[in-house]
């Protein structure tokens, strides 16, 4: 095997696992925060202990993810130098946007694991709905970068140099629209159907629990209002 398609490999089995908890960091923090916005309109306390859960689920999951993450942008530089030598002055701007949502969603994510009682619940529900924002926003502009590859743009290419450089209409490539929008509800539709898969099977060895039936319709509601 070559250092090029072991470098591949390498590359694809990163972001194949990363993937999944990309798309679930980006559609958990939607299904905790409907759960508790329903708690706070009616109420139900079952409502508040199907947050409570989502919310241990989602902080697991987004670790593992902020850990995958890490290796993938360590692989960028090590395995694709020349690469990234040429396009980190032309795509690297969205890189650094990621970071600072990154690090938005996981400070009010600690605020919304450690804030139950700590802070007023409506304030706490908030929290809660800059981490689904932070957590889209932070995709989406992971996403800019793939779309730029696929699409190029914000540079010219002269004599074997890149100049006029311009990292705006790199990042507002022809691609990002498309791809922004596909990624962002295909996460919303996938986590909303595998969640829905777990509860229906919780379910149905026991069809009248009201935890696992609350769960079942804001999951497939979120993965169906998603569907384009």
């Amino acid at each position: 095997m070559d250092d090029l398609l072991f470098a591949r490999l390498q590359m694809a089995m990163s972001l194949g696992f990363h993937i999944i908890f990309a798309a679930v960091g980006i559609g958990m923090p939607l299904l905790m925060v409907v759960a508790e916005g329903l708690y706070l309109r009616t109420q139900d306390p079952g409502y508040l202990n199907l947050a409570k859960r989502w919310d241990k689920g989602t902080a697991i999951l987004f670790a593992v993810g902020a850990v995958s993450g890490t290796v993938l942008s360590f692989e960028l530089g090590l395995l694709w130098p020349t690469f990234m030598a040429h396009a980190g002055s032309i795509i690297g701007m969205p890189f650094s946007l990621e970071g600072f949502a990154f690090f938005t969603e996981a400070i009010f994510l600690g605020i919304y694991l450690y804030g139950w009682t700590r802070i007023p619940p409506l304030t706490h529900w908030l929290a809660g709905v800059i981490v689904a924002i932070s957590g889209a926003i932070s995709g989406v502009f992971v996403v800019t970068v793939n779309a730029w590859m696929n699409a190029p743009t914000g540079f010219d290419y002269v004599d074997g140099q890149f100049t006029n450089i311009d990292p705006i209409a790199a990042m507002f490539n022809p691609a990002t629209p498309h791809q922004v929008i596909h990624m962002t509800l295909a996460a919303y539709v996938a986590t909303g159907f595998v969640v829905a898969a777990v509860h229906a099977y919780f379910l149905l060895k026991d069809r009248q629990n009201r935890f696992h039936r609350r769960a079942l319709g804001i999951a497939l509601t979120v993965a169906m209002v998603s569907i384009p």
